[in-house]
């Protein structure tokens, strides 16, 4: 800013300054002020006090998620380089990018039902960020990329909460409804998840008209599975449900009470999955007997 002249002695002095005379005021507040301590307005000068209670009292513009509108996409490149990179250390420790399955890491935190009923709960979560193989990785990995733009209608917070608890979803409903023995890694339920979200913000921002990105996201489901083999249809179809219904809450709360329901659907979310957890636990701790289940070397009798 050009530095105003005319400032002599006998005159006001500055408001933040009592040192310096000034012949400069603030055209907001009126008072006056010195070069130092005004900015430059649409409308001559403001003082850096009135610049700050204006951004203070401005609203800020947000999201129907109540997003602020200025953020950028941050999450979903992180989760990408945390997927590619636990997959390139599974590659490495089993010594080949298509048998990566093989690494005793890899076998440690995949889904596998009898070493999670025998007390290792946490592969539910561990497991999505396991791929069999790059094309797997590549992808999931390429499809959470095409959906980053969820991420700035969501928010940060909301949005990982999202990708997580979904994540959570499709291991869960697998574990609960799946077949014992199998194993389960991807970042396809929460991916799944994600893409359930943005068929809620198109029906919420489009008031309803989403008909082709539904059709879309149900061809796609039948057709991956149908075509891919070993894809997990539970692991998809739980976390889709999980994604869309968080979405629900999230774009649908009314602005007064958006934090609580927001936190509210997710720790309802986190007990209904909990909750089934628990049941399908208690059915299979009778069929399920690990010797040692970090090594996946468990007997089911029946």
């Amino acid at each position: 800013m050009a530095t105003p002249h005319g400032a002599q002695a006998g005159l006001p002095v500055c408001a933040r300054h009592r040192d310096r005379p000034t012949g400069l005021s603030c055209t907001r507040c009126g008072r006056p002020a010195c070069p130092e301590c005004l900015v430059d307005a649409s409308v001559g000068y403001q003082c850096v006090d009135c610049v700050e209670q204006g951004r203070r009292t401005t609203r800020q513009a947000t999201t129907v998620a109540g997003a602020r509108t200025d953020g950028k996409v941050v999450l979903v490149p992180i989760l990408i380089a945390v997927n590619v990179a636990v997959f390139l250390l599974t590659a490495v420790l089993a010594q080949s990018v298509t048998e990566n399955g093989d690494s005793p890491f890899f076998r440690a935190l995949v889904g596998f039902d009898p070493s999670i009923t025998d007390g290792q709960p946490w592969r539910l979560l561990t497991a999505g960020f396991l791929h069999f193989g790059p094309f797997h990785v590549l992808v999931n990995m390429m499809s959470l990329w095409f959906l980053r733009d969820t991420e700035l209608v969501l928010g940060r917070a909301r949005f990982l909460a999202l990708y997580l608890l979904a994540l959570l979803g499709g291991s869960v409903a697998e574990y609960v409804f799946g077949d014992i023995g199998g194993q389960l890694a991807g970042a396809s339920g929460a991916v799944y998840g994600v893409l359930g979200a943005l068929v809620v913000l198109v029906i919420r921002l489009r008031r309803g008209q989403a008909t082709q990105l539904i059709v879309y996201v149900l061809a796609l489901t039948l057709i991956t599975w149908w075509v891919i083999p070993n894809v997990s249809l539970l692991g998809h179809l739980g976390g889709l449900v999980v994604g869309a219904a968080l979405a629900v809450a999230f774009v649908y709360a009314p602005p007064a009470n958006r934090l609580a329901l927001h936190i509210g659907a997710c720790a309802l979310v986190v007990v209904a999955l909990a909750s089934l957890y628990v049941l399908r636990q208690g059915q299979l701790a009778e069929l399920v007997f690990c010797t040692d289940p970090t090594a996946m070397i468990c007997y089911i009798t029946r």
